[in-house]
């Protein structure tokens, strides 16, 4: 039992060495040449704007669910008036960066792994440094940029939609006019609050993409494999997400006292 106990150990902080060791490397090719523009606009198209059908309906619906809980809640202390900065600094501050990332991780998460690995057990990465060419480069560096410039902007689709959906139960359940709503949501709602959720997400887009760069470098056994790290991958990344969202909260709530 000890011994297993020191492999995972060991494996836990080799993995933690390899995650860093192909972040420092994916910086250095981001400023230096060649820069691969044109993968990376596919990746653009297939991560951003293929993930743009989920992230209007989990915006939608969470904006809705929310206002609800929060307008029943709040409605038994007379504090319906309150439903409207509620729901938007919950949105703009955590739900929306939180549960955008955590539905992209698990489609663009497991896609980048699926499709690496793949390359990986066919020997297709071998063939690229054969070539002379680094992979890092090539399959990574696109990736985590596009992870980085399309997850913020669909955190931010995310938070309008959410706001918009509770501005029509409002408007619908509490009888509470458009006008006032968005003058209590802008009145609630600061920059600050709205940039550190979008700051989130640059760094959860970080955390997706490298975890599933490195989990399809290191696939192994077939299309067993593949399937076995693209598992791995999701569970992996949405837990370092929740994990690291309490650090980076209370980090901007520091930076904001």
């Amino acid at each position: 039992m000890t011994a297993g106990i020191t492999k995972k150990i060991h494996d836990t902080v080799f993995m933690i060495g390899e995650l860093g060791y192909l972040g420092v490397e994916s910086i250095k090719c981001c400023l230096t040449r060649p820069f691969y523009f044109s993968k990376l606009m596919e990746q653009i198209n297939l991560l951003g704007i293929g993930s743009l059908s989920i992230t209007i309906v989990i915006g939608l619906v969470m904006g809705l669910v929310m206002t609800l809980q929060f307008g029943f809640g709040l409605a038994k202390f007379g504090g319906t008036l309150y439903v409207p900065g509620v729901v938007a600094l919950s949105l703009t501050r955590e739900m929306a960066p939180i549960f955008t990332s955590l539905l992209v991780a698990g489609r663009i998460g497991s896609g980048i792994t699926a499709e690496i690995g793949s390359m990986n057990v066919t020997q297709q990465v071998d063939a690229i440094r054969a070539l002379g060419t680094s992979p890092i480069r090539v399959l990574v560096v696109p990736r985590l940029l596009a992870a980085m410039i399309s997850l913020p902007l669909l955190t931010a689709v995310s938070n309008v939609l959410g706001i918009l959906g509770g501005m029509v139960i409002c408007s619908v359940e509490f009888h509470i006019p458009p006008g006032f709503y968005f003058q209590r949501v802008f009145s609630t709602v600061k920059l600050h609050d709205f940039s550190s959720g979008l700051l989130k997400t640059v760094f959860f887009a970080t955390v997706i993409t490298l975890v599933a760069c490195y989990k399809g470098f290191n696939t192994t056994e077939g299309t067993k494999g593949v399937g076995q790290s693209t598992t791995w991958v999701v569970v992996v990344s949405s837990i370092l997400i929740l994990i690291s969202d309490f650090f980076l909260s209370k980090i901007f709530l520091l930076l904001l006292v």
